[in-house]
């Protein structure tokens, strides 16, 4: 038996023909009732059928043939409910490729390859407008002249920030927070903070300086650092965590929809999120240490203060 080649789109065309849901009335009624319905009570089938798997084992002899006649089913009102509410299947499936795949690495790919030079975002600058490709930064505490502890980054033997405190009434430990600005360099390619702490901006006066590095950028940076340090104190600073909200995510991506690194994948952010965090955590329980970067490699490591 031969089958002719069948896409989604054309799937939704043939599926209206045996469509015969009433018509909607003149008291309004709403086309999309039927086929939503229809969608629940599938998929209440298909779990019936899953039951008796789990009851009978091998016993379930059919239970590959209804799997597939319920998912058939279920194709067919999702067809329909897509045709009412004047949506292309084949529209609705791309997006939702597009959607995973930028929320999750290719399945297999445990590690990004090296990211080629023309792929940062700052390619073609000259040297002193670039991030640094690799760096060692040093936060460590020093005599605090306020109410609260204080920490500095030294980076090239130099302090390069103004020294910071947690401005928490707590020992929140948000004094380190750096290490966030500096996973987001390592791992996206991308920091407005970063680019300031290490005089890395672009050249003065051209749009992208003022777009990209200039304060607003730094704000919309902090401000995400501030956010996910909230979600992190509600789920153990993100330690044994092994994925994100996706909503969390998309704060990221709503804070930065008009800046360059909207061009990273959610599942980047993400990482940089994980690395910024695992650094910091160590920062804070060993009152300091020495943070290193590879924008090649995609990696923030962390070691103790000598």
């Amino acid at each position: 038996m031969t089958h002719d080649s069948l896409t989604i789109a054309e799937f939704q065309r043939r599926s209206q023909r045996t469509d015969h849901f009433p018509e909607p009335n003149d008291e309004g009624g709403d086309p999309l009732l039927g086929p939503l319905l229809g969608l629940a009570g599938e998929v209440g089938t298909l779990l019936a059928a899953y039951k008796k798997r789990l009851r009978d084992g091998a016993a379930y002899e059919l239970f590959k043939d209804n799997v597939a006649e319920e998912l058939g089913d279920i194709l067919w009102y999702l067809a329909n409910a897509a045709e009412k509410a004047g949506l292309s299947l084949d529209e609705v499936a791309r997006s939702n490729l597009a959607k995973t795949s930028d929320r999750w690495p290719a399945r297999g790919d445990k590690s990004p390859r090296q990211r080629k030079p023309s792929e940062h975002f700052d390619f073609g600058q000259p040297r002193q407008h670039q991030l640094p490709r690799t760096f060692e930064v040093t936060i460590h505490p020093v005599p605090s002249d306020g109410p609260e502890p204080q920490v500095e980054v030294i980076w090239r033997n130099r302090r390069v920030a103004d020294r910071l405190g947690d401005n928490t009434y707590d020992d929140s430990g948000y004094r380190y927070h750096d290490a966030f600005h500096l996973a987001n360099a390592a791992i996206l390619g991308w920091s407005p903070v970063a680019r300031k702490i290490f005089d890395r901006k672009r050249p003065k006066g051209t749009k992208t300086d003022v777009v990209e590095d200039g304060g607003r950028a730094i704000v919309v940076e902090e401000a995400f650092a501030a956010f996910m340090f909230e979600y992190a104190c509600q789920h153990n600073y993100l330690e044994n965590v092994r994925h994100l909200d996706y909503n969390a995510l998309r704060t990221f991506r709503i804070f930065t929809a008009d800046l360059e690194v909207s061009q990273r994948h959610l599942w980047e952010v993400e990482e940089a999120v994980f690395q910024g965090f695992a650094a910091w955590r160590q920062l804070r329980a060993n009152d300091g240490g020495v943070l290193r970067g590879d924008l090649a490699a995609r990696r923030l490591t962390y070691s103790q203060l000598p």
